[in-house]
């Protein structure tokens, strides 16, 4: 077995867009303090933001075969919903390959960093951390056009 990256040359370059999301389980009381911005750390939807922005633009550093894609737009969308965070990622570049990977990443980024942003106040009383839960990552949609 070899492990190698693959050969875009052929390719045409067009428009890609993919778009990712996942979701974070959090306590009821853990969102009402996001909400009212009652959060030690700050921002917890700003700085989320900026994470997975980052995360988008920094992929192919992260997984080793992807291609260092000149990205055209990250954008990150938070939702506060009753049982946690969702987090939806738009990611466009006129390139040879797609963009999923960088829209899956800066996902996981930003759910990684609102869970290190409000993990002190999802302990239960023996510091475990029994309801949060971050899951569904997956690509949405997957745009491939030629203009």
């Amino acid at each position: 077995m070899t492990a190698k990256m693959v050969d875009i040359s052929p390719k045409d370059i067009v428009l890609r867009e993919a778009i990712a999301e996942g979701f974070i389980k959090l306590k009821k009381e853990t969102i009402e303090r996001i909400k009212k911005g009652e959060i030690e750390k700050g921002d917890v939807i700003t700085v989320a933001k900026v994470a997975g922005i980052m995360a988008a633009k920094k992929n192919y550093e992260l997984l080793p075969m992807c291609h260092p894609i000149p990205l055209e737009y990250s954008g990150l969308e938070i939702f506060l919903e009753e049982e946690g965070v969702r987090v939806r990622s738009t990611i466009k570049a006129h390139y040879r390959t797609g963009v999923e990977m960088e829209a899956l990443t800066s996902v996981a980024v930003a759910l990684l960093t609102i869970w290190d942003m409000v993990k002190q106040y999802e302990k239960d009383e023996n510091g475990q951390y029994p309801t949060t839960i971050i899951k569904n990552i997956k690509v949405v949609n997957k745009i491939k056009s030629s203009s």
